[in-house]
């Protein structure tokens, strides 16, 4: 365990703080360049198409344990590039010469899912890698006929991916790697289970490597149950709130004002793309109506909606034929959309864990990027919380808030 490297005496830690002091376990070397990671040829050139010239302090950390075989938990901001690091380990790692699924990557949402396909068949162009997205509300037979045909690696979501397992479609006897992407969130309540029921039918010595921007301290606890000696990479908390990311809030007396604020920053809304938050289905779809009404020209997506619909929505909007997207949290966490600079958080989130995801949206990867809160006079509490908890500031929205993006 290493020692605080912020000098501070451990009785001053908060209470909850205290025992995760370590950065990163042992020695785990630095590694500069993409060449100096000994990977095969075909895989690099992936990567340099992909547009990758440098890696990011994640992937100099955290791409090599994962090639040795080692158990890996790693923690970094939104945006730094963990679904390349577990990528680039997965596609060193397998046998292309065996169609056989040998690496399993479960999220939390079936957009991550099919986002994480795609990251490693681009990054996998140039070695003939197969890799199925097995996600809910899809075709079950378009599922058996993939799987059947063989994939290297599966990225799914647990329902989808257990009911295949149990159905013998997806066979596990050559899994090697398990990655639960977003794993505070796959740890929690509503899929521990799953993850456990799948984890019961893999290989015993299977490699985990858990990958999120937040991990709190009982999800860290209950990963002895099924990691060995883990190499922990881990970033500290005051280091976890986005550099790049100017955060705001703005004075709602009154919930019907959020709506005439939404309003007047319209134009600046699609200067770039946007991402307004709302704490409920319900909430989307009537704000989505009412900024129609207004003759507002807006996309909107959540969990209820048929998959097809989600798909073609977020099609457009990656493409960029929508700028304004009204979503819950079904979109905060892990979705990679470039052009986004604004993120809006029209309520507040529930949790502290989702604010980091939320803001996380906009400046991916170093780009500038603008968060702004809507609070009312209840909600001040709250986000005055969350700026403790991230020793961050966040200040009243200045009006010339369009020329930051």
């Amino acid at each position: 365990m290493m020692a605080s490297s912020s000098g501070r005496s451990k009785q001053e830690l908060p209470e909850d703080l205290s025992h995760i002091e370590f950065e990163t376990s042992e020695d785990v070397e630095v590694i500069p360049t993409f060449d100096g990671m000994g990977l095969r040829q075909d895989l690099l050139r992936g990567i340099y198409a992909y547009g990758f010239e440098k890696p990011s302090a994640i992937q100099q950390r955290a791409i090599k344990p994962i090639i040795k075989g080692r158990d890996v938990i790693s923690q970094a901001q939104s945006g730094t590039g963990k679904t390349a690091t577990f990528s680039i380990g997965i596609l060193q790692t397998i046998d292309t010469q065996i169609r056989e699924t040998q690496v399993l990557i479960l999220s939390p949402t079936r957009e991550l899912a099919v986002q994480i396909q795609k990251v490693i068949l681009a990054l996998g162009d140039y070695m003939n890698v197969q890799c199925h997205a097995c996600i809910g509300g899809t075709n079950l037979g378009e599922d058996i006929r993939k799987l059947d045909y063989g994939q290297h690696v599966v990225s799914g979501t647990p329902g989808r991916v257990f009911d295949m397992i149990k159905r013998r479609n997806l066979r596990t006897r050559s899994i090697k790697m398990l990655v639960l992407d977003e794993a505070d969130e796959m740890l929690n309540k509503g899929f521990k289970e799953q993850i456990y029921d799948v984890y019961r039918y893999l290989p015993p010595f299977t490699q985990v490597v858990l990958v999120s921007a937040t991990l709190p301290h009982e999800i860290l606890e209950m990963t002895s149950k099924f990691m060995t000696d883990p190499i922990r990479i881990l970033v500290k908390r005051d280091e976890l709130t986005l550099e790049g990311i100017k955060q705001f809030f703005v004075a709602v007396e009154r919930e019907e004002w959020k709506f005439d604020t939404l309003c007047d920053l319209y134009d600046t809304l699609t200067i770039t793309q946007a991402v307004i938050f709302c704490n409920t289905k319900r909430k989307v779809d009537w704000l989505t109506e009412k900024m129609r009404e207004a003759n507002f020209t807006v996309s909107s997506m959540h969990g209820d909606m048929p998959q097809k619909e989600r798909d073609a929505i977020m099609k457009e909007f990656r493409s960029g034929q929508t700028r304004v997207l009204i979503t819950t949290d079904v979109w905060a966490r892990g979705i990679d959309v470039q052009q986004v600079s604004l993120v809006i958080n029209y309520d507040l989130p529930n949790n502290r864990e989702l604010y980091i995801h939320r803001i996380g949206r906009s400046g991916r990867f170093g780009r500038k990027g603008v968060a702004i809160n809507f609070v009312k006079n209840d909600d001040i509490r709250i986000l005055r919380d969350i700026e403790q908890y991230y020793s961050t500031q966040i200040d009243e929205m200045p009006m010339n808030v369009a020329d930051l993006i």
